[in-house]
């Protein structure tokens, strides 16, 4: 692909060394599968952050995984791995827990957890093919490998929601998914953190369904130069008419990923010459 012409975007090959590039992992690093469990990251993913991490502030991966769990699904056979890009942050549990040269940091899960992993398997039980996964900080239904995966969805919404309430929980959709979570964090909020913690100049986000939208407004509302970019899917649209990019899935932001990297270097080369 050929970088878009776009003045966030210049600002951030003027002066790499103030940008902040964070994305989500699942639908952006990973391709999306039936079951969460089988996820792997791109296999040039790693080796291209790699390349980026040590042109720019920092490289940080905002998900609703346990950040274990997404360094775990990064490990690349024969090559780079998503723990050996350098100074990588990985926010999971949406900014609750924090990877960081090989160390997590977490609060305790919250009580109202126990209650969902009680009642929701009840209801989930009439619909065949439905996942519960557990993610210790959260509880998340997935409707993916059902025959009809938007009908269930739209069926479970309403009961997952009153169970979310009566245990003091949040429901976060995304594809296919309905995820029962602590309020207080979003994405949007650890990526408004992370950025006025590294002091950003500039920042790119990356990602992919409706849990990334309010990383998209944090990037908008951040009082810095920056660029939204949607891993593209029919499944969601309302993101892609959002971004100022999209890109066709993992492999066109491995793709943006690369041609960055190469656009930095150039623009460095350049200046030196």
């Amino acid at each position: 692909m050929t970088l878009p012409r776009n003045a966030a975007l210049d600002a951030i090959l003027a002066d790499p060394a103030g940008a902040v590039i964070g994305l989500d992992f699942d639908g952006t690093l990973s391709p999306i599968v039936p079951d969460p469990a089988a996820a792997r990251v791109h296999p040039a993913a790693p080796a291209a952050l790699a390349g980026l991490a040590v042109l720019v502030r920092a490289v940080v991966i905002v998900t609703g995984r346990p950040p274990a769990t997404a360094i775990a699904l990064g490990d690349v056979p024969g090559g780079p791995s998503l723990a050996d890009v350098p100074g990588l942050v990985v926010l999971g549990h949406y900014g609750l827990e924090r990877w960081e040269e090989g160390r997590i940091a977490a609060p305790p899960p919250p009580p109202g957890l126990a209650l969902v992993r009680a009642r929701l398997p009840e209801l989930a039980a009439p619909y065949e093919g439905v996942l519960i996964e557990d993610k210790v900080q959260a509880v998340a239904v997935h409707t993916r490998r059902c025959a009809d995966p938007d009908a269930v969805l739209a069926a479970l919404r309403g009961p997952v929601a009153r169970l979310a309430e009566e245990a003091g929980l949040v429901v976060e959709p995304g594809r296919l998914v309905l995820e029962l979570r602590p309020a207080g964090m979003d994405k949007g909020q650890a990526l408004a953190a992370f950025l006025a913690e590294r002091e950003a100049r500039s920042v790119m986000f990356f990602g992919d369904d409706l849990g990334d939208l309010a990383a998209f407004a944090a990037v908008e509302t951040a009082g810095v130069p920056g660029v939204t970019v949607c891993s593209g899917s029919a499944e969601v649209t309302e993101l892609a008419a959002r971004a100022d990019v999209v890109v066709d899935g993992p492999a066109g932001v491995v793709a943006l990923l690369r041609e960055l990297a190469e656009a930095i270097g150039k623009r460095s080369a350049s200046a030196g010459a």
